[in-house]
């Protein structure tokens, strides 16, 4: 009897080691691919989030360009009617093209004012400030009621003033674009 008990208790713990092995093992392949799962979770999440950040940076760009092209637009248009205003020879035409490059500058800007980061709105915000100021000093000019310094004189200098402030606020984007100072901070984004 004390070999048949052993025997059935051999067995008994040949039978348990072999279920609870199968156990084990399932639930030791169901950890593993629990954590593969949620190291493919996170690699996911870390792609989508480095492809939206490349494409607010897109977003931004494109936005930058723009407003800055409009800008670049509103103020040649605004300096050549400064200098038609100057030579007497205002026709409703050149009129139209300020007034043209002004609405299209106001409705970029409006697209930028949504994208634009807070240093580069800060900037925008001051540019247009400026841009409006020598737009109102222009027209006030045309109208025979110029400012005490509203001469052609006091307006054309304040087109050089101009252009350095749209040096300063186009240096604003290229560092919040990651293009120029400021670029290292841009480049650990995408990395």
């Amino acid at each position: 009897m004390g070999s048949a008990l052993i025997g059935l208790a051999a067995a008994v713990v040949g039978v348990t080691g072999t279920l609870i092995a199968s156990v084990l093992s399932q639930r030791l392949l169901g950890r593993v691919q629990s954590e593969q799962f949620e190291r493919q979770q996170q690699v996911a999440a870390a792609q989508w989030h480095r492809e939206q950040q490349v494409a607010e940076l897109n977003r931004r760009r494109d936005a930058y360009m723009q407003v800055n092209a409009s800008l670049r637009r509103y103020r040649t248009h605004l300096l050549n009617f400064l200098w038609t205003v100057h030579k007497g020879a205002v026709t409703p035409e050149a009129r139209e093209l300020v007034e043209e490059a002004r609405r299209d500058h106001h409705s970029v800007f409006a697209e930028a004012q949504l994208i634009a980061s807070a240093e580069v709105l800060a900037q925008l915000d001051e540019m247009t400030k400026v841009l409006s100021e020598v737009y109102r000093r222009t027209m006030s000019l045309e109208e025979g009621n110029p400012d005490p310094d509203g001469s052609f004189d006091d307006i054309r200098a304040d087109f050089v003033r101009l252009w350095e402030r749209w040096e300063t606020m186009r240096s604003v984007m290229r560092t919040d674009l990651g293009v120029g100072h400021g670029a290292s901070e841009q480049a650990a984004i995408g990395a």
